[in-house]
């Protein structure tokens, strides 16, 4: 006759004594909690363990869905720059212009010419933040930039400030916006 399992696995030395005698009584114990009519606790491995993997498959497709989002953000970013880089002006100048930043109010200032103080104050031009420092390009560039990377635009004058109110009385005076103090 052969051996048992247990035997087997005793001689190739997978298991030790302690094992195999806590295993022996651990199988008593549940059958003699049959024979007395007490309610064994069933084993709910397989339920369990499509649970886990439910769990596991929602969290993976959640992770998953971040990475999607965080790649989906670079790329968009990373296009809002490759705009920026190719569609700079060059603003050159010895006219102080100066500009809020709302992500740290501070006030900046660039030195340009006079043609891009009057587009920026117009609102033709707008100012964003490249990869090296403050870029000027056209208004319709800072729009799609906007669209694609919020964070990059920095200063775009608001057109319609130069349309005077219907009540306002000194709507017939015209404030110049070029002074210098």
């Amino acid at each position: 006759m052969g051996k048992s399992l247990a035997d087997q696995l005793l001689g190739a030395g997978l298991v030790d004594d302690k094992k195999l005698k806590k295993v022996k009584q651990e199988k008593r114990k549940t059958k003699k909690l049959e024979r007395s009519g007490i309610a064994v606790e069933k084993d709910n491995t397989a339920e369990r363990v499509a649970a886990e993997r439910a769990a596991k498959a929602e969290r993976d497709r959640e992770l998953n869905q971040q990475r999607k989002k965080a790649e989906h953000a670079k790329e968009l970013r990373a296009q809002a720059m490759q705009m920026l880089q190719q569609h700079q002006q060059p603003y050159a100048g010895d006219i102080r212009f100066n500009f809020a930043d709302p992500r740290s109010s501070k006030v900046h200032n660039l030195m340009v010419s006079s043609s891009v103080q009057n587009h920026l104050a117009k609102g033709n031009l707008a100012i964003c933040e490249g990869t090296q420092g403050f870029v000027v390009v056209p208004r319709t560039i800072a729009d799609k930039i906007a669209e694609r990377f919020a964070e990059a635009v920095i200063f775009i004058a608001s057109q319609d400030s130069e349309q005077p109110a219907e009540d306002d009385p000194y709507k017939d005076y015209q404030v110049p916006d070029d002074l210098m103090w």
